[in-house]
């Protein structure tokens, strides 16, 4: 692993969470899904999720592809340990909007030993648009690819308040 690496050791030592920032046109992609949703238009089930900051206290907002597996609906992150992971680990939950619906929920994060049916499906519906964020792994690779990938994906369920 080379020290240019997402995921490559801190000068401490310690590893660093695997994230991938977004390059200047997925912000700007971002940006516009977001606004879509806002105004009730989602893009292949897009949704924009609200979180509140957990330095600032202010609601953050980005476009999530929420994903329903086995009935349930889940978060997972294609970037990895993301501001609105962390943001979400410390405020336990937050909004989903698509125009003037807006559906309040709480989370509880998924442990990386029951992810592989939901980054599996995950990514047979939205691989797509977020292969290029899990390094080679595709809905298509076996179950020990998906899971050596796991940890670089956060996955948090989603229960529905309102």
């Amino acid at each position: 692993m080379s020290s240019s690496s997402p995921s490559a050791s801190s000068s401490s030592g310690s590893p660093t969470p695997y994230y991938l920032k977004g390059s200047p046109l997925a912000v700007r992609l971002n940006s516009v899904i977001g606004w879509l949703a806002r105004r009730g238009i989602s893009l292949a089930g897009s949704a924009e999720l609200s979180v509140r900051g957990r330095k600032s206290g202010q609601m953050q907002r980005i476009p999530v592809n929420p994903f329903t597996y086995e009935g349930a609906q889940y978060l997972i992150s294609a970037r990895g340990h993301s501001q609105w992971v962390r943001n979400m680990r410390v405020a336990g939950g937050g909004e989903l909007r698509v125009g003037r619906k807006v559906r309040a929920f709480t989370v509880e994060e998924v442990p990386d030993a029951e992810k592989l049916p939901l980054l599996r499906g995950y990514l047979e519906k939205w691989g797509w648009e977020v292969n290029q964020y899990f390094k080679g792994v595709t809905a298509k690779s076996t179950d020990a690819e998906i899971e050596a990938a796991a940890g670089d994906h956060p996955v948090f369920r989603v229960t529905l308040t309102k």
